[in-house]
């Protein structure tokens, strides 16, 4: 944007050539603009993300000034990418705030949906909250998924739900391995 801008003003007022000498230069400054304020930093950040440079790829991703100005497909990879940066820094809170706003919008696959279902369903299992979880478990059933690392992880999650009552089960136990029995009072032991 900046050598289209520059060379623009340079061609068009110093150079004495006229605005039509310099209308390749306004011409790249424009594209680049569009593109800028309609598909943001979401490559790139994504390509940095893909390599395990998280931070980096925030700082990138914040680069986007105005995320509702995003075409709307790049607006959802821009909500999935900041929620899956979220749960990378276990802040599940915001992840699943992120995760919601792009399952709001229309992604553009069933890999992108699936993605955020799981990853929805995850968070909620983790907290507990079973019912939410099987309704994002019921969706990713739905999706007709192509990605083999997505189909590994939507199968390992299958083998989570279907032992849900025994991690709820874990859950309950305290660190003698005997169930707390909800309500009620503990005995107080026999002074001596």
């Amino acid at each position: 944007m900046a050598l289209g801008l520059i060379g623009g003003l340079l061609f068009t007022f110093l150079s004495g050539f006229g605005f039509w000498y310099a209308i390749w230069f306004w011409l790249l400054f424009v594209i680049m603009l569009a593109s800028y304020i309609f598909m943001g930093t979401i490559q790139s950040a994504s390509t940095l993300m893909q390599e395990g440079k998280f931070d980096e790829a925030e700082k990138r991703l914040d680069m986007t000034v105005k995320p509702n100005w995003l075409y709307k497909t790049y607006r959802a990879l821009f909500f999935l990418l900041k929620g899956s940066m979220a749960m990378q820094r276990k802040d599940n809170d915001t992840a699943e705030m992120w995760l919601n706003k792009a399952q709001g919008i229309e992604l553009p696959s069933d890999d992108e949906k699936a993605m955020v279902a799981l990853q929805l369903a995850s968070i909620n299992a983790n907290r507990g909250k079973w019912a939410v979880a099987e309704k994002h478990h019921r969706t990713l059933k739905n999706l007709t998924i192509r990605t083999p690392q997505i189909k590994e992880q939507v199968a390992e999650f299958d083998k989570m739900m279907k032992n849900k009552g025994a991690i709820k089960q874990a859950s309950r136990m305290n660190r003698g391995g005997v169930p707390i029995k909800p309500g009620g009072k503990r005995r107080r032991p026999k002074i001596r």
